[in-house]
């Protein structure tokens, strides 16, 4: 394909790249590259409001699916959009060959590498690494000396931050090996920009990324050490920044989430805590920084990890993915030695060269940092991250040379990199931003293989340090394009053939949190109806001061909300109580469902801003309603039937049947005020009901007939009660042996006494009674299924 000749089209009109700096989309000699030329084309015949069009179906899609960057500032933890940059980085396929020869053989040095600083210790005692930056490291941990891994290697998923210098060659800028993440967001980003060009995507020859993780999740899988044991992602949890790809990226490879809590060692074995009791795992694929993992052997003050963890993986009963201690690897100060290292290790020079460092306990590099200090960037010795990532030069004020004396072995200096450049539309043009990409590399049974593609880091201006996405930067996906058309691959075994498998088990953890999603979402329901309800009397002439208004004013109270807010802090405590239990439990929550969700707060927390009680809030109020049924609908028609669904709906069962009771005990009371029966018909939402099973007449024996005894009644506490009996029936232990024995004969003691019961029976006092019992068999699901 032969390159654009001058001038250029319209739409790279301003599109100046700063010289000396090499640039994706245009040539040395101003022309646009061959692989860029289709898709430049197709941008030109699309007018500007059609591009914001197509980068508007992008930014949807990441919204519908939930996609956020969470950063943390001095005001703690915020999410805010995930930074798309419409504009993929596209790279020829025989360009793409050469990077990953690079790559790969970078991966087999750090291997060894690795297997060395854990072994022998050659390259200490051989002069190839100072002792200094070795055992004076955080990141090389003692206990883990001498372990060999089972299957014998250290890492078996890497990447690699690597950027192109203005000669137009490829530099590693940093080695990701302690638990690389961004995968799981170059997977969404590509979905997205396929989006942005549907029209043109499928066509344009770009290596699908469905194969990648297909060999991954098929290299993981044959790591396993039985059959029967589990492949687990361990996450530090719902706050870390990258949470979201972690549940991701389990959800799609069909892995368990796991937190450091959720799992043991017995018996010498790893296993996870499931409803079902304990199952071995033995793959571990590890999100969380190497010292957290064990508080046992190695930081005691971790609350993330599992105590017996280091013993696990010295026993050979479990693999880590990759090894604790593997992020040594990205000590900065070794970038200055692995070009000597490759050659001593691999008989070969790097293909691609790390951007050069200098470690300054050496006289002869640290006089050559102090005598090139302006064009270098002086930074901690022994940090893990890119220098464009810690956002500051690390130099005194004083005298470089006498500080670096002082001082020198803690630091290195590194050339300042200046990245090639990438078209990202800015202001409705295409501009030209520094980029840099983060490649993924995962080791098979055949050797390494490399991601056909991979996250792109575009910077906000012209600044190579504020590419960092915590600074502002922003994502693109990487288009990898071939000349002939490529295969469409997908996670699906090759050969078509599907491999069933069992249930998938649940973590206590997750059944937990799926519980209590169940009664805060109907606690939120039943808040909503009373304060429905309450406000429309209100806006009826009604007053907050009568009795019946004041008397059901305690039911809202004991729950933490206001009767006198139009949308109460305490309803919207109650709702995030809901989120919260639904984001530490992503990977088996619905994007829909989370959306519906995520809809709901924002819209809660708008009319709070500006509802009034009365009118105003009964109106905004039954909008809240209709959202809220439309979130229970999705989770009641869509979610598979799995013990999560069950114990969802035993939370649900549990919370209504608890909300039931009491408002039975409050409005059916023979001394409640006027209007109250009718009161309790309307928030039971039964109004119709009674009124075909009762005609006119409203009486207390009618209300406690409906609202409690009836098994019809999806309101009923005696529907709720056959509800909880129906779904543990489902789970493990349905026979009432062990630990479950107690809850089993709780709900049949109940169900028993609701049986026997009538509308005179079922008095004030017995309701109350009966509210303690039902509470009671919160503590029972625990001790049997959550702990």
């Amino acid at each position: 394909m032969d390159p654009l000749p001058l001038p250029l089209p319209p739409l790279l009109a301003g599109y100046r790249p700063l010289a000396g700096v090499a640039d994706e989309l245009l040539a040395p000699d101003g022309t646009v590259r061959p692989v860029w030329a289709g898709l430049l084309a197709h941008l030109s015949a699309t007018a500007p409001e059609g591009w914001a069009q197509r980068f508007a179906r992008g930014d949807q899609y990441l919204r519908d699916q939930g996609v956020y960057l969470r950063h943390y500032g001095e005001s703690g933890p915020a999410e805010r959009e995930w930074p798309l940059s419409h504009v993929p980085v596209l790279i020829e396929e025989s360009d793409w060959g050469d990077i990953t020869r690079g790559l790969i053989q970078r991966a087999n040095l750090l291997e060894q590498v690795m297997a060395d600083l854990y072994g022998p210790g050659r390259l200490v005692t051989e002069g190839h690494l100072p002792p200094a930056l070795v055992a004076g490291n955080p990141e090389w941990l003692r206990p883990m000396v001498g372990i060999t891994p089972r299957g014998g290697h250290h890492l078996h998923f890497v990447a690699f931050e690597i950027g192109r210098g203005p000669d137009g060659r490829w530099w590693v800028l940093g080695d990701r090996t302690q638990a690389p993440s961004g995968a799981g967001f170059a997977l969404e980003n590509r979905v997205a920009t396929s989006r942005v060009f549907s029209d043109f995507y499928p066509g344009a020859h770009v290596h699908r990324l469905a194969g990648f993780f297909r060999s991954f999740r098929n290299a993981l899988m044959d790591l396993r050490a039985e059959p029967d044991s589990r492949v687990a992602i361990l996450t530090p949890g719902p706050l870390t920044d990258t949470y979201f790809e972690h549940a991701y990226i389990a959800r799609y490879l069909g892995f368990l989430l796991a937190q450091g809590e959720d799992l043991t060692v017995s018996d010498g074995r790893l296993m996870i805590r499931t409803v079902a009791g304990l199952t071995p795992v033995s793959v571990l694929w590890r999100r969380l920084d190497s010292g957290w993992a064990d508080p046992l052997e190695l930081d005691p003050a971790s609350r993330l990890g599992t105590p017996g963890m280091v013993s696990a993986l010295r026993d050979q009963t479990a693999t880590m993915v990759n090894a604790l201690g593997s992020g040594v690897l990205e000590t900065r100060a070794f970038l200055a030695f692995l070009p000597k290292i490759a050659r001593a290790l691999l008989g070969q020079d790097l293909i691609l060269p790390n951007v050069a460092t200098w470690w300054c306990g050496q006289p002869a590099e640290r006089d050559h940092v102090a005598a090139n200090a302006d064009r270098m960037f002086i930074s901690p010795a022994l940090s893990t991250r890119p220098p464009y990532e810690d956002g500051q030069d690390h130099r005194p004020i004083g005298p470089l040379p006498d500080w670096l004396a002082e001082h020198g072995a803690q630091y290195v200096g590194q050339e300042r990199v200046t990245l090639s450049t990438t078209p990202a539309f800015v202001d409705g043009r295409l501009r030209p931003r520094p980029m840099s990409l983060r490649v993924f590399l995962l080791r098979t049974s055949q050797g390494w293989e490399v991601m056909p593609g991979g996250f792109a880091r575009i910077g906000r201006g012209g600044d190579a340090a504020a590419i960092a996405m915590q600074k502002g930067g922003a994502a693109a996906d990487v288009w990898i394009v071939s000349p002939r058309s490529v295969e469409a691959a997908t996670l699906l075994p090759a050969g078509g053939e599907v491999a069933r498998r069992g249930l998938s088990v649940l973590p206590a953890r997750a059944a937990d949190n799926l519980f209590w999603l169940g009664r805060y979402v109907e606690r939120t329901e039943g808040i909503l109806r009373l304060l429905r309800a309450r406000n429309a009397r209100l806006a009826e002439g009604g007053s907050a001061a009568s009795p019946l208004l004041s008397g059901m004013d305690p039911l809202l109270t004991v729950l933490g909300v206001d009767p006198n807010e139009g949308i109460p802090q305490g309803l919207i405590q109650t709702l995030g109580a809901a989120i919260y239990s639904a984001g530490a439990v992503r990977d088996r929550f619905s994007p829909d469902g989370w959306s519906a969700l995520a809809d709901l707060d924002k819209t809660m927390r708008r009319m709070a801003q500006r509802v009034t009680v009365g009118d105003d809030a009964a109106r905004a109020i039954g909008k809240l309603l209709r959202k809220l049924t439309g979130f229970s609908g999705l989770v009641h028609e869509n979610m598979y039937r799995f013990l999560g669904w069950r114990f969802l709906k035993l939370g649900q069962h549990h919370e209504r049947a608890m909300g039931m009771t009491a408002i039975l005990a409050t409005l059916a009371d023979p001394t409640a005020p006027e209007g109250a029966l009718d009161l309790a018909i309307e928030v039971g939402d039964s109004v119709m009901t009674h009124r075909r099973r009762f005609a006119l007449v409203t009486a207390r024996e009618t209300v406690v007939e409906l609202l409690a005894l009836d098994e019809m009644n999806p309101r009923a506490i005696r529907f709720q009660l056959d509800g909880i009996r129906d779904q543990l029936s489902h789970l493990p232990g349905a026979s009432g042996r062990g630990s479950t024995v107690a809850l089993s004969r709780a709900v049949a003691a109940l169900h028993s006494r609701l049986d026997r019961a009538t509308p005179e029976t079922l008095d004030t006092a017995a309701l109350w009674t009966f509210r303690a019992d039902l509470a009671a068999l919160s503590d029972l699901v625990t001790e049997g299924y959550l702990r």
